[in-house]
Order: structure tokens, then sequence, then C-alpha cells
């Protein structure tokens, strides 16, 4: 009896950490395929959106990285740029299911440099030219550094809005780690604790009742600030249309692996990087708002010390969705791309 009830035990553990295996877009009871996808050297598929100009009419092409929970149709900016700008500018934005979200496959070795190879293979398959642009919002802003670690030469610029920070990269002080972490809500703390110390049991954690967990996932209004309050309900009503594309093929190739890559142990740090663009050929920039609870800015502002070839633009009041605030598309462009004074 007592060996059963101790098998009994283990299985229930067992298939409490131990997740599903994804539903992948067009095999049998999997998701269908309904957006253009390239096929990687891998054999893994890419999924992306075309936006703005007609590529063969661009003067600036970009891919865009999506955030947490979020997919291709997500493009930071995209609705605070004004048509006259994206026309005269010629910008042309491809946006990228990242692996696992909406119906790009789950590559579940998925690391920032996998990323950037990916990226890297979309252009040329869509034959986007030598150079490209790249802008990432949040977790796809902390995905930039990727980029600009592994394939350098390929970009342009880089935008990097309010990019995700990892309280476990090495340059950052102890004691400023220390404070921006135990500013978060505890749930968060114990979230990003076990992705990053125990990641085999980040699926129990975000699926079991017994304690909150990670209050982004959650959709919790706790960590939201002013400007958050009044941004978030105009983005939840664009995305709402697809809300479902986001975690169809499991939560766990896409939310879960990304809080594991985006809070493990990282194979580089980003903090050590040197200056992509040496003869100003091109430009790195971030954006991060002074009251977003959930990328703390005083690592951001560190970051930028640490790296004085960024040009850091940092906004009184600013939260989380600030790309979603009425023009700034059209602020963050002309700044990026015209070189003029960004203004709140």
């Amino acid at each position: 009896m007592i060996a059963i009830f101790g098998i009994v035990i283990l299985a229930l553990i067992y298939r409490a950490i131990i997740p599903p295996p994804p539903k992948i877009c067009g095999s049998p009871n999997g998701p269908l395929i309904t957006a253009p996808r390239v096929k990687l050297s891998n054999g893994r598929y890419l999924a992306y959106k075309e936006n703005g100009v007609p590529k063969d009419e661009a003067k600036h092409k970009f891919v865009f990285i999506h955030g947490f929970d979020c997919v291709r149709h997500d493009v930071a900016l995209l609705t605070t740029i004004s048509p006259e700008l994206m026309q005269s500018l010629g910008i042309y934005i491809v946006s990228i299911d990242r692996p696992g979200y909406g119906e790009s496959d789950p590559h579940p070795k998925r690391t920032p440099k996998t990323l950037a190879l990916d990226i890297e293979e979309l252009v040329d398959q869509l034959d986007l030219g030598p150079k490209f642009y790249v802008m990432g919002f949040s977790m796809g802003g902390q995905a930039v550094w990727g980029l600009l670690k592994y394939i350098p030469h390929r970009l342009a610029g880089a935008i990097l809005l309010t990019p995700v920070t990892n309280y476990w990269w090495g340059s950052f002080p102890a004691n400023l780690t220390k404070q921006a972490y135990y500013e978060q809500l505890v749930q968060d703390q114990w979230t990003l604790r076990i992705a990053h110390y125990f990641p085999w049991l980040t699926y129990w954690w975000n699926t079991q009742k017994l304690f909150p967990s990670s209050s982004v996932a959650t959709f919790s209004e706790d960590i939201l600030f002013e400007q958050d309050r009044v941004l978030m309900p105009i983005f939840d009503s664009y995305q709402s249309r697809y809300r479902d594309l986001v975690r169809q093929q499991g939560e766990y190739e896409s939310i879960h692996r990304d809080i594991m890559i985006g809070f493990g142990t990282w194979e580089f740090d980003p903090m050590e990087l040197e200056n992509p663009f040496p003869n100003g050929e091109g430009s790195v920039h971030i954006w991060q708002g002074d009251e977003d609870g959930h990328v703390p800015v005083i690592l951001q502002r560190f970051i930028a010390k640490k790296l004085p070839w960024i040009h850091y633009h940092e906004m009184k009041g600013g939260g989380h969705m600030f790309p979603w605030a009425e023009g700034m598309g059209d602020k963050v462009m002309k700044t990026f791309l015209l070189g003029e004074p960004f203004v709140m």
C-alpha cells in the first residue's frame, strides 16, 4: 500500500510539473494556418505580417518584435504613427510571431541567439536587403539585445521600447537589483525566482491555484500606474480581436518559455556590448517611462550610463504602454529617423 501510495503521489507530481505538448499549427487537431510564414533552415516555420508602405517602395525597413503575451498584430507605435508620416518616410514594418506564439512553431531550445538568427533568415527570405532596422517592445525590446550581440552587421539601427531587464545580468550592482526586485509584487518575485533558479517548476507555478502567480500573465491591474490605467483599455480593445491567437499553441511554449528565457541565465551580458555603430552609421535608442510597473526605471538608467552610445529617452509619468499614447509613434520615428529632439 505504501508503494502504491508513493507511485500515485509521484504520478500527481509528474502531471503537475510536466507541461502538455504544444498544439502545432497545421498539425492534426492543431490551430489552422492563416498567416504567411517562412520555413527556416531547421524546418520550423515563422509567421509574419507586413505593415506600412510596400517593401519595394520603402526607404526604412523595420522588423518588429512583439512583447510578452502578444502576437504579430501587436505592433507598438503602429496605431500612433500617422499615415502621412508613414508615407513620407517610407516606413515598412514586418512583424513576427515569436516562436511558440500565434502561428510560429515552438522552439523548446529557444535562446536570444536563436531568435536573432531566425530574424536574419526571415529578412533574407523576404529580400529586405543587407541591412534593416529592428524595433522591439517589452520582452521584444529585451530580444533586441540578442540582435545587437549576434548580428550587429545586419542592423541599420535599433529601437528598444521599455525593454524588459533581467535582474541576473552580471553588470548590475547587487544593491540596485535588490532594490528593484523587491519593489515588484511578491507574486512576481516568486515567479521570476522560480523561472531563474527552478525553471522546471515554471509550468507548475503558473498553473497552480494555491498561490497567486505572474501578475502580468493574469492581467492584474495592481502593477499599473496612472498612464497605463488609461492606455491599457485602448490596447485591450485592439487586441481583443485576436486574443485567442496568442496562446493557441499552449501557454508553456509561449508565455512560460518567455519568462524562463527573459529571467534565466544569459550567455552574454548586454551591458558588455560594444557600440555596433562606431562610425555613426546607425544608432540605438531606448525609450522608458519612469512610472512603469513592469520594468524598473532604475535598472534602465543604469544600462544607459553603462552604455554611453545608447540614446536614452526617459518620459516623466510614462508607463509601460506609452507607445499607445496619441501621437507617440510620430514622435519616436521623427527622433529616430530624422534626429528631431524627443518631446513628450
